[in-house]
C-alpha cells in the first residue's frame, strides 16, 4: 500500500507530537519526569571518534539498545500497520514487540522479512486462546513473549470514553480470527475499553507465570513491573527480564514517570535478569538517562506511532535513526564510546543534587 502522504499527518509529527510532550503528565498522568529530574555529568579529554552502541538482547544482537514496544491497532495509523513498523526495526538492525491486539497477525508479519521479534502477551480468561497465541508466535519465529502485568482492568481511559473509541469497520484483530475474539462494538462505554475489561483475566497471580513458562520454551519478560518487591517476586518466577512501564501513564493516575522507578528495580534485580525501561522516550538523552540509570534498553511506543502515521515505514526509520543520532552526540559529548562505559557516575537525580558534594 502506499504510505500517507496528507499534510495533517506531517503536521501532526512535527507540530502536535512536541505539544503532546510537553502536556504529559497533566491531571496526575506521568510518562515523563520533570524536566529537573535528571542531569548530565559529562567527562571530558576523551577520544569519541569511534562510538560502539551495540548492545544483545538475550544474546542476539541489534544495532543500539533502542527497541520498539508493543501498541494496539497501528493501521488505524497507516495502511500498511505492522508491516511497516516491522520492516522498519529489521531495516535498523532492533526489536519489533508485536501487540497481540493488532490489526495484522503474527503470520503476516514474520512474512515481512527476517526480524528479532517480540511477542507481547495479555493473560486471558480462555487459557486456550493464551495456548493458542503462543504456539503461533514460535512456529512464527518470535523469540520472547512479553507478558503485560499492569492491566487487570482497564484504566478509566476519559478520551477513549468521550469519543466512544473503537476499531475501523475496515480493520479486524487479525490474531483472534476463528477465536471468537475479533470484533469489538460500540457500547456505552469505550469499545475497547470493553472489549478488553470482558477478556483480560483479573485472576491472574505469580502463578500464573509459572504456567506460562510450562506451555513455552521462549523467554518471558514481564511488561508493567514498577516496584522492588514485584522485582523479586519476579525473579522467584524465573523470567528473563524485566520492562519498566505504566502502560504510557494510561492505566492508574499518580504513578511515577518510569525513569523514576528503574533504579529501584534496577537494585533489586541485581544483575540477575536485565531490566528495560519501557515510556518516556522522546530523545537519545533519554536512552542515555536510561541506561546511566541501570536499564539495558529502552523501548520506544508514541514516537513509532506518529511517525508512522506521517510517513509510513520511512517515518519510523526516520525516527529510529533520530533516536540512535542523538543517542550517539550524547554519547561523545559524555565521554563515553560504548555502553559499558554508562554509568550512574554521568548522571545526577534531584535526589543526588541534595548530596551533590559526596559526589564530586
Amino acid at each position: 500500500m502506499k504510505r500517507l502522504r496528507s499534510r495533517s499527518c506531517r503536521r501532526w509529527f512535527t507540530t502536535t507530537m512536541p505539544r503532546v510532550q510537553r502536556i504529559n503528565g497533566a491531571s496526575g498522568r506521568t510518562e515523563q519526569p520533570s524536566p529537573g529530574f535528571c542531569k548530565f555529568r559529562p567527562h571530558v579529554l576523551v577520544d569519541v571518534s569511534k562510538i560502539d552502541m551495540t548492545t544483545t538482547v538475550l544474546g542476539y544482537n541489534i544495532s543500539m539498545p533502542i527497541m520498539i514496544a508493543p501498541t494496539a491497532m497501528l493501521k488505524m495509523a497507516h495502511p500498511e500497520g505492522e508491516y511497516a513498523v516491522a520492516r522498519a526495526a529489521s531495516a535498523s538492525g532492533t526489536i519489533m514487540t508485536l501487540s497481540s491486539v493488532s490489526t495484522s497477525s503474527v503470520e503476516e508479519v514474520a512474512s515481512t522479512g527476517p526480524g528479532i521479534r517480540f511477542f507481547q502477551l495479555y493473560v486471558f480468561k480462555d487459557r486456550n486462546i493464551v495456548a493458542q497465541l503462543v504456539k503461533i508466535a514460535e512456529r512464527a519465529g518470535f523469540m520472547a513473549i512479553v507478558v503485560t502485568v499492569d492491566t487487570p482492568r482497564l484504566g478509566r481511559r476519559e478520551a477513549d470514553i468521550k469519543n466512544r473509541f473503537t476499531l475501523s469497520p475496515y480493520l479486524t484483530l487479525k490474531n483472534f480470527v476463528g477465536l471468537d475474539l475479533g470484533k469489538i462494538d460500540k457500547t456505552n462505554d469505550s469499545g475497547i475499553a470493553s472489549y478488553i475489561a470482558d477478556q483480560i483475566d483479573r485472576c491472574l497471580t505469580w502463578k500464573d507465570i509459572k504456567w506460562l513458562q510450562t506451555i513455552t520454551s521462549l523467554p518471558i519478560f514481564l511488561k508493567g513491573v514498577m516496584t522492588a518487591e514485584d522485582t523479586w517476586l519476579a525473579i522467584q518466577a524465573g523470567v528473563a527480564g524485566i520492562i519498566v512501564s505504566n502502560h504510557g501513564a494510561r492505566q492508574l493516575d499518580y504513578v511515577p514517570a518510569t525513569i523514576n522507578c528503574l533504579e529501584e528495580v534496577v537494585k533489586a534485580a541485581q544483575g540477575r535478569v536485565p531490566v528495560f525501561l519501557d515510556g518516556g522516550v522522546r530523545r537519545g538523552t533519554d536512552v542515555f538517562k536510561a541506561l546511566a540509570l541501570g536499564a539495558s534498553g529502552v523501548f520506544i511506543g508514541r514516537p513509532v506511532v506518529f511517525s508512522l502515521a506521517a510517513e509510513g515505514e520511512a517515518g519510523v526509520k526516520r525516527v529510529l535513526q533520530m533516536l540512535r543520532d542523538e543517542f550517539e552526540i550524547t554519547m561523545a559529548l559524555s565521554g563515553c564510546t560504548s555502553l559499558k562505559e554508562i554509568t550512574r557516575n554521568h548522571v545526577l537525580t534531584e535526589v543526588d543534587l541534595y548530596h551533590a558534594p559526596s559526589r564530586l
